[in-house]
């Protein structure tokens, strides 16, 4: 986020001092930051533009919860991003399309109440932005307004330029979303990598694009390594890659894959650190057998 939302956390202390205290810091998050950040008290979005400068990478993980929000913030991720894969994450739908700017708004909330230091960043999901400028920053402002976030996040092109300079002008920081767009999934022709070959100069021309409108990062969605390599280099804002290589300033993974708790394919730009999965799995079941036997509640569980 920008500077301009630092009234949403009145009680933070400046943005570059540290935390004074255990009970203001989440455990253990500064260290686990890139050098830069590690003194950071809340992370803006000219933190994510230093970082850059000084050659520095951050982390970012979606968030929908406020328990997940807490414990990430906790781990030092920088940037939490309340992300319309909601859609299939928490309602079960098949694509990011249905989710509502309300639905939104209600995640939002979760996560920024319970997050202490990282920039938190929502999604305007699909019908919220496209109609006009105008309607892009009537969603925008109730994203900030009503969910807390400090910056939201919009799938544009060249097209949508104005959308996003027209959110910048009314004081809320913009992340453009280039590449793969999953709301355009059908006009893409499905889940598709983008940026090969002559295409990769439409990627370009849309960062750019997206930049000179007064985004303060772009994020890019399954494209090439190189491609993201020649976009990085040509911005001078902040990148963040999602299935786009190593080039890009930060990286974002959904958690839900990072953790391992997805039961389906793997993407493959995709690492997975733990495989919750089967844990829960295991957990709910050694449970259910305590309940059926009569071994659970046991004495010590007992008023």
């Amino acid at each position: 986020m920008t500077d301009a939302a630092s009234s949403d956390h009145a009680s933070v202390r400046p943005d570059s001092a540290p935390y004074p205290n255990s009970a203001s810091v989440p455990a253990g998050a500064a260290e686990r930051s890139a050098p830069g950040l590690r003194s950071v008290g809340r992370v803006r979005t000219r933190h994510l533009q230093e970082a850059k400068e000084a050659g520095e990478r951050f982390t970012m993980l979606t968030a929908y919860d406020a328990m997940l929000a807490e414990i990430f913030d906790s781990a030092g991720i920088d940037t939490l991003l309340v992300g319309d894969s909601a859609g299939s994450t928490v309602f079960g739908q098949s694509s990011t399309l249905p989710v509502t700017l309300e639905q939104m708004i209600m995640l939002s909330a979760a996560v920024s109440r319970a997050t202490r230091r990282a920039l938190v960043i929502a999604d305007l999901p699909f019908g919220s932005y496209e109609e006009s400028p105008q309607q892009a920053v009537r969603s925008a402002v109730r994203l900030l307004k009503e969910g807390g976030v400090h910056a939201v996040k919009i799938e544009a092109d060249v097209a949508l330029a104005e959308h996003v300079r027209a959110v910048v002008r009314a004081g809320i920081p913009v992340m453009g979303h280039v590449g793969f767009t999953p709301q355009s999934e059908h006009a893409l022709g499905g889940y598709r990598v983008q940026g090969r070959g002559e295409t990769a100069r439409r990627v370009l021309d849309d960062a750019l694009a997206l930049q000179e409108a007064g985004a303060f990062s772009v994020l890019l969605e399954m494209v090439p390594a190189q491609t993201a390599q020649e976009v990085d280099a040509a911005l001078d804002v902040p990148t963040v890659g999602i299935g786009a290589g190593a080039a890009t300033t930060g990286q974002v993974l959904v958690w839900q894959d990072l953790l391992g708790l997805n039961g389906g394919r793997v993407p493959r730009f995709v690492r997975q650190y733990a495989a919750l999965r089967s844990t829960i799995t295991d957990a709910v079941t050694r449970y259910a057998d305590d309940v059926r036997d009569g071994s659970f509640p046991g004495p010590e569980h007992t008023f």
